[in-house]
């Protein structure tokens, strides 16, 4: 390696420290786990219920469910967003896995979100707001394919 090159990588090194030590301040720790290591983040292959939201800021979120006797079994999403909307949604699946129907109605919430992830500036609560409003479409897309199964065979996904 050149000496240039190493000027580089040092370089780019504590370019990365100083924004890590700006997202520090903003954000806790929990946000920014899951940011890092998002959790179910993934698509989900024939789910008993799937929406697809566009936010305010733009962002997409997709959310898929598997259920189970009226419990969520399996809790997936992919979005385009920032890190603060991969948090959100990769929280919004954590707290509805194995949580029956009318549990995550009461308690996935914007609100349960921010919680969760130990708050949020204002300017990203949206965020939670968006995941929280695709697991509800998720599920309400559930319970359609429930009263009318032939509707899944021409969902877009």
């Amino acid at each position: 390696m050149s000496v240039k090159d190493e000027d580089l990588d040092k370089f780019a090194q504590q370019l990365q420290n100083q924004i890590m030590e700006q997202i520090k301040k903003r954000y806790s720790e929990v946000v920014i786990d899951h940011w890092q290591n998002p959790r179910n983040f993934q698509k989900m292959e024939n789910p008993d219920g799937y929406a697809q939201v566009k936010g305010t800021c733009g962002d997409s979120m997709e959310m898929f469910i598997k259920m189970k006797n009226q419990t969520i079994t399996e809790c997936t999403f992919q979005t385009d967003g920032c890190g603060t909307t991969i948090a959100c949604g990769s929280t919004a699946t954590e707290l509805a896995k194995n949580k029956n129907f009318t549990q995550v109605l009461a308690q996935v919430s914007t609100e349960a979100i921010l919680k969760n992830l130990k708050g949020l500036p204002q300017e990203d609560v949206h965020c939670a707001q968006l995941a929280s409003d695709t697991l509800r479409r998720a599920l309400a897309d559930y319970l359609s394919q429930k009263k009318s199964p032939w509707k899944k065979h021409y969902r877009k996904i």
